[in-house]
């Protein structure tokens, strides 16, 4: 069968190749297009129709600077579609340009799915709408999304969470092979993610690093984004002398010994290498005031939604400054706080389960189009 994969962030890639993966056992004939990444790449032998690095936008400033690019990807894809005609079209998160090509896909007859829904439950809960309208199969990675689509008469289903298997599927560097790697020393390190898309970077990176001069018995590394190169990390390290290591956040966070975390999915990811984290968010203060109306959820990061309570500490916006990010992080590195949020871990491992969400996601999409031919 033949497949047609959209993923538009750096996450999307990688949960999109490990479904391709999946999707090959499934089906031995199976063809794949895609918009994606390197990892997609890797696991198909083809380059995708667009990069990730052209689609990866934020926010309504950067949305509106490239509209054009916005647009003409658009244009693309569909013609994509057409031109490939595949048995179905696999839409993985990126909601605001994958709602517009499922919409395009349903009108032109082909079968569509969702893989990571999109967080509807957090705000433009009205999109629901154009899901029940477009969307013939919904996959679902948060086990309480179940109910809120129930409640929207969208039927879901739950096949576990992409993050668990790309963490248990991790066979990464050794402590020491690691160390020499990156040329690093042995003291203790503090892994700052400061985010993949840019106005992440110009807005949390340098809080982030206003605390690195308080603790000197601790190395700090910056994850390095795929998105980004080195030059792009340089205007924010004029006072310091910090590593950026690319390509290997996962080594990197199982070597940590705590995190300071960009909401997003790379707080999940560092709950399950059981890092004991710091989860900060910033931006615009307009865009912030306006999306304190708009979000509709008790807790900002993905533990703390999935534990429906706080497990880790959550700094956003003016909190989030080097004297209470300083605090939070001195409580993390020893004492109780840092005790209870391992045990915390532990119970959020055991809710999302262990079955490989891509492998039961392969299985229910190659069971739904052998059920609609």
């Amino acid at each position: 069968m033949k497949y047609f994969i959209i993923a538009g962030e750096a996450s999307g890639d990688l949960h999109a190749a490990n479904l391709i993966k999946a999707l090959k056992q499934q089906d031995r004939e199976a063809e794949f297009k895609y918009l994606g990444g390197d990892l997609m790449h890797k696991v198909t032998k083809r380059p995708p129709l667009i990069h990730y690095k052209q689609m990866a936008f934020m926010g309504v400033v950067d949305v509106v600077k490239n509209i054009r690019t916005i647009y003409r990807n658009l244009q693309q894809t569909k013609k994509a579609i057409l031109s490939y005609q595949p048995d179905v079209v696999i839409l993985v998160d990126y909601p605001g340009f994958n709602l517009k090509i499922a919409g395009f896909a349903k009108k032109k007859g082909f079968k569509t799915v969702y893989y990571i829904a999109p967080k509807l439950w957090a705000w433009k809960e009205g999109r629901v709408k154009k899901i029940r309208k477009y969307i013939d199969k919904l996959l679902v990675i948060l086990p309480f999304e179940i109910a809120f689509y129930n409640k929207h008469q969208v039927a879901a289903e739950y096949v576990g969470n992409p993050v668990v298997d790309a963490v248990q599927n991790h066979k990464g560097l050794s402590r020491n092979e690691f160390l020499e790697k990156f040329r690093l020393d042995n003291r203790p390190i503090i892994a700052l993610l400061p985010g993949s898309r840019r106005q992440e970077l110009k807005m949390m990176l340098p809080t982030m690093l206003s605390v690195v001069k308080a603790f000197p018995e601790y190395q700090f590394v910056i994850s390095g984004a795929p998105s980004f190169s080195q030059a792009d990390y340089q205007d924010f390290l004029k006072e310091f002398e910090l590593p950026v290591i690319f390509n290997h956040t996962y080594d990197l966070l199982q070597h940590s010994h705590s995190a300071i975390v960009t909401s997003g999915t790379a707080a999940l990811e560092t709950a399950l290498f059981k890092v004991p984290q710091v989860v900060v968010y910033k931006t615009h203060q307009w865009q912030y005031e306006i999306g304190k109306h708009l979000v509709k959820i008790p807790y900002f990061s993905l533990p703390n939604l999935i534990m429906q309570r706080q497990i880790v500490t959550e700094l956003l916006q003016n909190d989030f400054n080097p004297a209470v990010l300083k605090a939070e992080l001195q409580q993390i590195n020893q004492g109780d706080k840092r005790r209870q949020m391992l045990l915390d871990y532990k119970d959020l491992e055991n809710l999302l389960g262990k079955e490989p969400a891509s492998n039961k996601a392969a299985k229910s999409i190659v069971n739904f189009i052998k059920q609609t031919c």
